[in-house]
């Protein structure tokens, strides 16, 4: 290699060592060029084109390092509007700036208060502006630094505005207190460019208007996004405070509601706003947050700024042309034009010349090099990127696994600690209530015996008060007899009386005698009298002591009746208190299972509409079977709540239930939303809005199950149209070829295969006859083509008779060997999926048949094209793989029919390989190829040519690239309508699958193809087409 002593200084500038030196003082030079050109003295708006440099400055260096190097060292203090538009300016960095600019601008924010200060002093009107615009800034700056979650550009999904608000109310509280003050401060700021404007009689269309007006721009961003945060966390506060607490957050939001509206509503009406931005229109009046409904009501202010025309962009020496031709232009052109006309000027280049070309060559060369290495490297990172994102999302989508995982078992645990509770709580007031029963039954029995002693004593007294008749009796007697004696004595001294006068007049002895006897008579009487008084007081005080123990035993006996019956009406009042309590307890037992199945059917509900649901799928049978569980849960309930309501001391059955039905119901809900996920969008539609309305009728009825009032009124009839419908859409998205009775499947497997054998034999017939047609019609070489493409048809018919011959042999091995005792029909119809996989593939297979005969007969007669016979076998090809998939799914792996089923399966893919050799070499052998002769063309007419042939060969890719698509749209419907499974439900789970091949999963199933006799409109039926493909190719 020659060495150079003396290399040009303008070879070495150009030479990559000092590249990153020079691309970073070109990067300065950029920016200073764009702050000084956008923050100047000037009455005019700050261009965009400067802005955004700056910014696209910020993110190249990942912050505002050099934004501030420059700004500081502008004479902020000697100008008003220098002040105005560096705020203007700071603000847009702070919105679409790097992230790291809110750090980088948090370290100058004493600069920023120092230029609002010292403005803040002078009677400026811009002074004035420039005090308020730093207030902004350093609020801005403030509130970004203490809720990270919040972007400068205040973009976020209300997900992350419910995750920075927290449940905490404090938090929420002042949260909304902040952002009132950020919006005053972008309010204020927007009165006063307004207030400016009136006073000096401005317009929107002169520029110093304009230069007032351009930062309203960042204003009305930043406002539409804080009234929508303010009315989001107004509603939240109102959900969590009373409305007495919230009334002077109220009033202010208020007072903010009008100013923006009136802000927004000025603004629209200027024309320079007209053209840079579109601002939203608010409702009439502020929502209304005492009701919880009106949220919905709320719609998001969004703001929309326009697409730009392209600026003329402003010519800046901003690098070297002095040093030879551009870098982009391309050495071979030059070449070229000095190998065509010479060298310039005729003159030849020495050997300095020659030294710099092979330089320059080296550079490229290195450069070329440095750039494969670049990109390579730039690849490794690339793919390392793209390995460490999944990696990321497969950790994340574990950990939400995780977490999910965590929060059910929680939920779990939740769920049977209040069953344990309920359990205990039952079998508590289970045992108050017979403790209650038998202290019923103790204070019966003691009635019963108070009962006893009370008639007891009744009768006592009874015989006592007739003792007291029977002594009254006598004493009235003895009173009598006393009266008599008395009358006696009386009697008896008037005898005396009359005795001793008589005696006076008779004579002594007469008088004496009669005398004694009188006194005799007397004692004999006043003895009486003695003995009946005796009689009469001993009566009298037997008389009172009767009467002092009857008046005893009668005020001990209603003493003991008072006590006892008072201890009665204790005793009743208790047993209805526990009795009212035991209904209590169980009516809080039923009431925290309708709780419990409130959450349940909530959560099912919440789950249509949640995002992350929507990779779910079921199966529609699946869901039938869901559906027909919760309607047998539904009658179980409606026989537990009848039994409840006429006996309301044993809610067991009404709770065991409504557990069973909740979880069963919320279990359809969220299968028929799983389901819809595969469904067509209108079954898909049906069944979502059935789903909800199932769980809204099923959430109506548990608020009624709530209150004792309601508790008749609730109907649980009313769900079972929802479930009802749901089962019935369940059953229409099934797959059609379930449809089919089971009984008919054997029959029909004989008549498929039948019929398959039947189209190959028509098809052999029909070929034989297309090469007599073709030997009388043709000659040369179209007459061998031709025979050429026959004999292989002929040959691939003959291998695919064998292969169905091989498989109905094989077939009848395996119903022979699987059924037992079982009758041949019995075993198609116990594996119903495996005998309609079957009857799917000998479908294709007589389908590929006939068309690849269809296809045969149109090239013969040249009305048709190659290519379908080449896509004709390939489709037979799959068709035969699918029928030997089928058989080779339950035969025994040593059996010979399987070994000789495979050989014929290979047989038959050389024959369709055959087919398609012979086709494509019969059509480069009668197709004409022009040829490519450009000796008489000029450069330009090869240049033209060139264009030409590449418009061409775009076009051709761009209806390559269509045609794709559209095939595979077509595919993607053929799998949807066929219903494609992957593998049998009967399938032995012992036996190993083979996985589908790559190549053979991207061909659309062929289960819908039909098997019968080419239509003379080669068109399909409906009902053709009615079973599934149910195999894996092997």
């Amino acid at each position: 290699m020659n060495t150079i002593k003396n290399v040009p200084a303008r070879v070495l500038s150009r030479r990559p060592g000092h590249s990153l030196e020079a691309e970073r003082e070109q990067f300065d030079k950029t920016q200073a060029i764009s702050i000084s050109k956008a923050i100047n003295t000037q009455e005019a708006p700050v261009k965009e084109k400067h802005a955004r440099r700056i910014i696209l400055g910020t993110h190249h260096e990942k912050g505002a390092f050099t934004f501030w190097s420059y700004a500081i060292g502008l004479p902020l203090p000697s100008s008003s509007i220098l002040s105005w538009k560096f705020c203007h300016v700071l603000h847009k960095v702070l919105r679409d700036g790097h992230p790291n600019v809110l750090h980088d601008c948090q370290r100058y924010r004493s600069n920023i208060r120092e230029i609002g200060d010292l403005w803040g002093h002078l009677h400026d009107r811009y002074g004035h502006l420039v005090t308020i615009y730093t207030k902004l800034l350093l609020t801005k700056i403030s509130f970004h630094l203490k809720h990270p979650q919040f972007p400068p550009g205040l973009e976020v999904t209300d997900e992350v505005l419910e995750k920075a608000a927290g449940t905490d109310v404090n938090n929420i509280f002042q949260l909304t207190v902040e952002m009132f003050d950020y919006m005053d401060c972008e309010l204020k700021l927007s009165e006063s460019v307004f207030r400016q404007l009136n006073t000096a009689i401005a317009v929107s269309q002169m520029a110093s208007g304009q230069c007032r007006l351009a930062p309203l721009i960042q204003v009305i961003q930043d406002c539409s996004h804080l009234y929508h945060y303010t009315v989001k966390l107004m509603f939240k506060l109102h959900s969590c405070l009373p409305g007495d607490t919230l009334q002077g957050h109220r009033d202010r939001f208020h007072e903010q509601f009008h100013s923006l509206r009136n802000f927004f509503r000025r603004a629209s009406d200027m024309l320079y706003f007209k053209r840079l931005i579109q601002i939203p229109r608010l409702p009439e009046g502020p929502p209304n947050f005492l009701r919880a409904s009106a949220l919905a009501e709320h719609i998001k202010p969004v703001v929309v700024i326009p697409e730009e025309a392209p600026e003329d962009e402003e010519p800046e020496n901003l690098i070297e042309i002095s040093t030879g031709p551009p870098a982009g232009e391309p050495q071979v052109v030059a070449d070229l034009f000095e190998q065509t006309f010479g060298p310039p000027n005729g003159t030849v280049k020495d050997d300095r010349d020659l030294q710099i070309e092979n330089l320059k060559r080296e550079v490229e060369m290195l450069r070329a090099e440095l750039d494969k290495i670049k990109l390579e490297a730039q690849r490794y990172i690339t793919q390392l990127k793209g390995q460490v994102n999944g990696l990321e999302a497969e950790l994340e989508e574990q950990r939400k696994q995780k977490q999910k995982a965590l929060v059910d078992n929680e939920q779990l645990r939740d769920e049977l600690e209040q069953l344990r509770k309920a359990r205990l709580e039952q079998e508590r007031a289970q045992g108050l209530y017979q403790e209650a029963e038998k202290k019923a039954s103790a204070t019966e029995a003691r009635y019963t015996k108070l009962k006893e002693k009370h008639s007891e004593l009744i009768n006592t007294h009874a015989e006592l008060l007739r003792k007291n008749a029977d002594t009254a009796k006598q004493l009235t007697v003895t009173q009598q007899s006393q009266e008599e004696v008395a009358r006696v004595k009386e009697q008896l001294a008037f005898q005396m009386e009359q005795v001793k006068r008589e005696s006076e007049m008779k004579s002594g002895s007469e008088l004496s005698s009669k005398l004694d006897a009188l006194h005799s008579e007397k004692e004999s009487l006043s003895s009486a009298v003695r003995q009946r008084e005796a009689e009469l007081q001993s009566a009298q005080s037997l008389v009172q002591e009767k009467e002092a123990a009857l008046n005893r035993e009668q005020e001990r006996s209603s003493r003991e009746i008072g006590e006892l019956q008072g201890r009665l009406v204790e005793k009743e009042a208790q047993h209805q208190g526990l009795q009212q309590r035991l209904l209590d307890e169980q009516f809080s037992v039923l009431q925290g299972a309708v709780a419990e199945a409130e959450n349940t059917m909530r959560d099912a509900v919440g789950k249509l509409d949640d995002p992350l649901h929507l990779r779910c799928t079921s199966s529609p049978d699946y869901l039938v079977s869901r559906a027909r569980a919760a309607l047998e849960a539904l009658s179980a309930l409606e026989k537990g709540q009848t039994k409840y309501v006429a006996s309301m001391t044993d809610p067991s059955a009404l709770v065991a239930a409504l557990a069973q039905f909740s979880h069963l119901a919320a279990d359809a809900i969220i299968n028929g939303s799983a389901t819809s996920h595969l469904a067509p969008t209108d079954h898909a539609d049906r069944l979502t809005d059935t789903c909800r309305e199932c769980g809204a009728r099923s959430l109506e009825y548990l608020g009624l199950l709530k209150d004792r009032q309601s508790l008749n009124q609730a109907d649980p009839e009313r769900m079972r149209g929802p479930l009802q419908d749901i089962l019935q859409l369940g059953q229409e998205l099934k797959p059609k070829s379930l449809d089919v009775r089971q009984e008919e499947l054997g029959d029909l497997v004989d008549r498929e295969m039948a019929a398959t054998s039947a189209a190959i034999e028509n098809a052999v017939r029909r070929i034989e006859d297309m090469m007599n047609q073709a030997r009388h019609e043709s000659s040369g070489v179209k007459l061998e083509v031709n025979e050429r493409i026959l004999n292989s048809c002929t040959d691939l018919m003959k291998a695919i008779r064998l292969l169905v011959t091989t498989s109905t042999s094989l077939q009848k091995e395996i119903v022979e060997s699987g059924r037992g005792a079982a009758t041949q029909q019995e075993f198609y119809a116990k594996n119903s999926r495996w005998t309609q996989g079957l009857i799917s593939a000998s479908k294709a297979v007589g389908w590929g048949a006939t068309q690849l005969v269809e296809s045969a007969d149109r090239v013969v007669l040249h009305t048709g094209k190659y290519e379908e016979l080449i896509v004709c076998s390939h489709e037979i090809a799959a068709s035969t793989a699918q029928l030997v998939a089928a058989s080779k799914v339950k035969a025994d792996k040593n059996s010979r029919n399987l070994s000789r089923l495979q050989e014929c399966s290979r047989s038959v893919n050389e024959m369709a390989a055959n087919v398609v050799a012979s086709t494509k070499s019969g059509q480069e052998q009668i197709e004409d190829k022009d040829t490519m002769d450009f000796s008489g063309m000029s450069l330009i007419k090869l240049k033209k040519e060139e264009m030409e042939t590449q418009v061409k060969v775009l076009e051709l890719e761009k209806t390559l690239e269509n045609e794709r698509m559209r095939l595979g749209e077509l595919r993607k419907r053929h799998y949807a309508l066929a219903g494609v499974i992957d593998q049998p439900v009967e399938e032995d789970l012992s036996r190993p699958v083979a996985s589908p091949r790559r190549g053979i999963l991207k061909k659309p199933p062929l289960a819908q193809k039909p098997t019968l006799g080419p239509k003379p409109d080669c068109q399909l039926e409906k009902e053709d087409g009615m079973y599934q493909a149910q195999l894996m190719n092997s």
